[in-house]
């Protein structure tokens, strides 16, 4: 609990309606999108500028007081939920484009921006700015610099760190620290830039973030691939861009989760084929038009089911409608969904998928499987009921093992949700013991009291890897 003092501090810097700590308040913030999670904060506060986050953040520091860097609570690894209690801090006052500068090529903004209003404002201007997480309706953008969030563009375009070009952060002393720049080129020092970028608040708070654009595409293209076979839909991604060509989107949905995404989309996804591609390429129409012929080619060599190509613009967005919807669709089942992200080689994506599929049966839950088939990001979806104990032990049981059969393939534990509190026991698994300390020891440099986002990243407890007979 916070004193009356540390209250009064923290109201002196923003304002007294800026500051809550009713039993209401504090429990919308005691959670995110994480299923099974839930704690109190002891406060929100809402700051206005960065300077009102440095002296948050030098007060919290001084009293050992936990801080909780917020955006629109979309996170699925529970990052953001306060398992320590403190400050959670918002930035729905920090949600300016402070400039659009079409010289540079950049957009520089505050965090509390939505992703998808920075997207349409950049594209008044010609200009692009790829990075698309499902969420980014709601999503903010220090919540995707945060956790360094990917999309569907990403086999063309990459993820958020591949647009960033300078940031301000505000450390947990209180000190401010600009780093990078309006610069195609910058190599003075270590790349503080990337440091922060995916740390899940726990190194620091970014509070200006400088970005980076490209242009619009000129053309689109879009079409869906209907496979009868996991295998066949696998090698034609691995086909794909083994000729050379990156679509702009790649992704996968298998069938359990087709027949929900259509339940809910009702636009007429096939139902009764084992999966689909959702494929787009952009750029010059020779260009886009020479790809799509191109892959619709290698999809007929592989064995594609049926080939469906978007007439309209209205046509596609539906396609991309549905597939970011998927979640969405797959929260109607149970109380309780569960999404995962792993990730591995794009060409052990049908070992994965089968592997996911035995490990459902094996364990008696149901599981559908969606993603960015083109990274080799997969994003194993559980709907489930908390309150039935045998079966989320079940549940956790079998992400275990879709973890551990991950990095066996040469994947990940995560692609782009984080680590947060729900992969920190695996983080090991992945990074070694000696990946770890690393990781510490940057944390116990620049946070020593480890007021930022405590409890996250690092699991006091590693969990054992499964030993299983394959």
């Amino acid at each position: 609990m916070l004193t009356s003092q540390i209250k009064e501090h923290l109201i002196n810097i923003t304002g007294a309606e800026n500051f809550v700590d009713s039993q209401v308040e504090r429990l919308v913030y005691s959670y995110d999108a994480t299923p099974d999670y839930q704690s109190m904060p002891d406060a929100v506060v809402s700051p206005r500028s960065s300077e009102e986050v440095a002296k948050i953040l030098a007060l919290c520091n001084e009293y050992k007081i936990p801080v909780i860097p917020r955006g629109s609570g979309t996170n699925l690894c529970a990052g953001t939920c306060p398992v320590k209690g403190g400050i959670v801090i918002l930035f729905n006052h920090m949600n300016q484009i402070l400039e659009i500068d079409e010289e540079n090529l950049t957009v520089t903004c505050q965090p509390g921006v939505i992703t998808l209003d920075l997207i349409r404002e950049v594209e008044k201007k010609g200009l692009f700015y790829p990075p698309d997480p499902s969420s980014m309706k709601i999503s903010t953008i220090g919540g995707n610099l945060n956790e360094n969030s990917g999309g569907l563009r990403g086999l063309k375009y990459g993820v958020t760190r591949d647009y960033v070009l300078g940031l301000e952060v505000t450390l947990p002393n209180g000190e401010i620290v600009r780093t990078g720049g309006k610069l195609a080129k910058d190599v003075a020092g270590y790349d503080l830039t990337r440091l922060f970028i995916g740390s899940e608040g726990t190194l620091g708070i970014i509070t200006e973030a400088t970005l980076k654009l490209i242009p619009i595409p000129k053309t689109k293209k879009t079409m869906l691939v209907h496979y009868q076979d996991l295998e066949d839909a696998a090698r034609s991604v691995s086909k794909i861009i083994a000729n050379k060509v990156i679509p702009a989107t790649l992704e996968f949905l298998d069938q359990p989760t087709l027949k929900v995404v259509e339940d809910y989309s009702r636009i007429g996804l096939p139902t009764d084929v084992k999966c689909v591609l959702l494929i787009e390429q952009d750029g010059e129409g020779h260009s886009v038009e020479k790809d799509m012929i191109k892959i619709e080619e290698i999809c007929k060599s592989e064995n594609a089911y049926s080939i469906q190509i978007a007439q309209t613009e209205n046509e596609a967005e539906a396609l991309r409608t549905a597939r970011r919807n998927a979640l969405s669709a797959l929260a109607r089942m149970k109380p309780t969904t569960i999404l995962e992200d792993a990730t591995v080689p794009r060409s052990e994506i049908a070992k994965m998928v089968m592997a996911i599929n035995e490990i459902a049966n094996k364990h008696q839950i149901n599981i559908c499987t969606f993603g960015h088939a083109g990274d080799g990001n997969l994003h194993p979806t559980c709907p489930t009921d908390v309150r039935d104990k045998d079966e989320m032990q079940r549940v956790e049981n079998a992400f275990d093992e879709i973890f551990d059969k991950a990095i066996e393939l040469g994947g990940t534990i995560t692609g782009e949700h984080g680590v947060g509190i729900v992969k920190a026991p695996y983080l090991e698994w992945k990074l070694g013991e000696s990946g770890v300390n690393v990781m510490k020891s940057i944390k116990d440099a620049l946070d020593p009291n480890h007021i930022m986002n405590p409890g996250k990243m690092f699991a006091k407890d590693t969990r054992k890897r499964v030993v299983v007979s394959r």
